[in-house]
């Protein structure tokens, strides 16, 4: 058995819990602000947007947080997830690095996204909604809410960001098929949407514009509750079943990882695969290196600053504290549309400000390469999210070839590629550019900071 690929646990080994990082931080997250009197919300506040059940977890500072059993059996369609180990991938770098991906491409809807979306279904239509907004980027989101809306007879109503409505016209079409509507953002349907287009009629949009448009339609609607992908405690919460599988299968491999890499725009799959490891490391009192990968064209851990801020361009949601561009801040049009967000989640930031973590940005051509040598070797097309990761972990098993160091890497392999094909045509064409952001309009999204004493 030296030669084991892939660990496999069988449906009962699914967490029943999730855990909550929370319990085991030096210290806690900020408080979340109200946007008009920059005081702490109470849960009322939050009442108009998400059910109760979720914005108690939004705030839980218990480590673990029954997972329900409807939702436990949705997960068997596709968990637990397998973890394979790379060994073609370290043969070709010929390295001495042993390296390990958690593939959560098995879903539906084909990344790690379904790990909150059925929870927050669950959730919503146990407080008896009838119909879920959100925002989307890549797409990868929107797909796993209408698929988890179609299961438990949600309405699911998706802003997606403009530039990858028009890149990726297959994501809509599956949001389609499980009965979401799709519609392209910054669009004449909200107030936010009106007023972007009245300034910026050709705007590409961006996930703060998406999400002031979800935000402002569950706000006016009784019947509606608004949902994010990532970001949100509770979000990131959910999917930390992802390292705790990791860390049983690892333990079937009989090693540990001394690195862990994941790809972050708003850090709900980075989460996901390293709380559970951070945790037991804090607990134990040791530490484990964690590498988070963002793209160099909105790259908030690297160039953000830690502070309060909107979670949207239009100001209608609360204020957080986190690794922030700037709620105005508006990213070029790169592939990975799933990482242009203007924050990151605040307990990621937080982890990052503990010291933690360590951050890196890539350019997206440079992650792309590491995406086909990676689906050269190991057979997966990765999401373009998804390569970010990739491409750190190849850097690490390099790193560990030059020192001439064997180290155990393991990385989470949040999606596969099946949707962004056009991305891979482009790149092999040589069109895929790096796009860079504008460093005024950086500063000056900044310099709008809100004033939070």
């Amino acid at each position: 058995m030296s030669e084991t690929v892939k660990y496999l646990l069988d449906e009962t080994r699914i967490p029943r819990d999730w855990y909550n990082i929370v319990a085991d931080l030096p210290r806690g997250p900020e408080p979340v602000l109200h946007p008009g009197t920059l005081q702490p919300i109470g849960p009322s506040d939050l009442e108009p947007l998400f059910p109760m059940a979720l914005i108690a977890q939004e705030v839980a500072t218990e480590r673990h947080i029954e997972i329900p059993g409807p939702v436990r059996d949705v997960y068997r369609q596709w968990r637990p997830t397998p973890l394979f180990r790379a060994r073609r991938l370290e043969r070709a770098l010929d390295t001495p690095a042993h390296i390990y991906y958690k593939y959560e491409g098995v879903s539906p809807a084909g990344s790690h996204k379904p790990n909150t979306a059925v929870a927050q279904a669950f959730y919503n239509a146990e407080a008896g909604v009838k119909r879920l907004t959100t925002e989307t980027g890549a797409g990868q989101w929107g797909s796993s809410l209408a698929y988890a809306g179609a299961l438990f007879g949600l309405d699911v109503q998706v802003f997606m960001v403009r530039v990858s409505f028009d890149q990726k016209p297959y994501r809509r079409a599956l949001m389609e098929a499980w009965g979401a509507e799709c519609i392209p953002s910054p669009s004449p349907r909200t107030n936010s949407g009106r007023q972007i287009l009245a300034t910026h009629p050709d705007s590409s949009g961006s996930l703060g514009i998406a999400i002031s448009e979800a935000v402002e339609v569950a706000a006016q609607n009784d019947d509606t509750k608004y949902a994010l992908g990532s970001v949100l405690n509770h979000v990131l919460l959910h999917q930390t079943i992802i390292g705790q599988e990791a860390m049983e299968q690892m333990a079937m491999a009989g090693e540990a990882p001394d690195i862990i890499v994941g790809c972050t725009g708003g850090g709900s799959n980075f989460a996901g695969i390293a709380f559970p490891f951070i945790g037991a490391a804090l607990r134990a009192g040791s530490s484990i290196k964690v590498v988070a990968c963002e793209p160099a064209a909105c790259p908030s851990l690297t160039r953000g600053t830690y502070a309060y801020d909107f979670g949207d361009t239009g100001h209608l949601t609360p204020l957080v504290k986190m690794h922030t561009l700037g709620s105005a801040f508006v990213p070029p049009g790169f592939h990975a549309g799933g990482l242009r967000y203007h924050g990151m989640a605040p307990l990621v930031s937080l982890v990052a400000d503990l010291g933690l973590l360590e951050a890196r940005a890539y350019t997206q051509n440079a992650c792309f390469a590491a995406g086909l040598q990676f689906a050269r070797t190991e057979g997966i097309l990765p999401a373009p999210e998804a390569n970010h990761a990739v491409r750190g972990a190849i850097d690490e098993a390099l790193r560990c070839k030059e020192e001439g160091v064997g180290r155990t890497i393991l990385f989470n392999l949040c999606g596969h590629g099946h949707f962004d094909m056009q991305a891979y045509i482009d790149y092999g064409a040589g069109r895929l550019e790096d796009r860079e952001y504008d460093p005024a309009l950086l500063q000056a999204a900044l310099e709008a900071l809100p004033a939070v004493a």
